[in-house]
């Protein structure tokens, strides 16, 4: 049986690659033990409780916060969100996506204009992923002390998170599709638990 303790964990992360460089990631954190902690699935659509609120907010806040990240697609799940976090090195660094949305936001237009705040300098997407789940495990554990929300074991996270790095214009609208129809495909889903609504 594994055991966190003697066992070294290994990194999910593509070796020799440079996170803090430009680009988009589409990226999946679970909660721990796939626990249903953010609300439920009614009729494909999710029902966000306080807690997957509280979350969302936090999501949208980026950045606010983070000058020079930019957030996408965002869909909260039971146990676990999808996401696309957008890292621009410069304010021409990042990749053009032409797609018919336009670009996402805090991405490079056509025209080379930079889309929302100034870039920070060397924040990475793990940066970001580590800093939203700090935050977030700070507010949850406020709101089952005030609020009487669902206690969880340990830690609110898994440890690592999924993530892929956007090729192309389609590639991101392929997975903006993905993010924002997963409730519809929640019972198929390999996080997929039964949860209360």
């Amino acid at each position: 049986m594994y055991d966190p303790d003697t066992h070294h964990r290994q990194s999910i992360r593509l070796k020799q690659y440079d996170y803090s460089q430009a680009g988009a990631y589409f990226v999946t954190i679970c909660a721990q033990n796939r626990q249903c902690l953010f609300g439920g699935i009614n009729n494909g659509t999710m029902m966000n409780n306080a807690a997957g609120e509280m979350i969302s907010t936090i999501w949208h806040e980026i950045p606010e916060y983070y000058p020079g990240i930019g957030i996408d697609a965002f869909q909260i799940m039971p146990n676990h969100i999808h996401c696309i976090i957008i890292v621009r090195a410069t304010p021409r660094g990042c990749p053009d996506f032409n797609s018919s949305k336009g670009p996402p936001r805090g991405v490079v237009s056509e025209k080379g204009q930079a889309q929302g705040p100034a870039p920070t300098v060397g924040l990475s997407l793990p940066d970001i992923v580590h800093r939203f789940k700090t935050m977030t495990t700070k507010k949850y554990t406020d709101g089952v002390k005030d609020n009487g929300w669902q206690a969880f074991k340990r830690r609110l996270w898994q440890r690592n998170y999924y993530e892929h790095v956007m090729r192309d214009d389609e590639d991101l609208n392929r997975t903006r599709e993905y993010v924002s129809s997963n409730p519809l495909r929640w019972a198929d889903d390999p996080d997929y638990m039964v949860s209360d609504v």
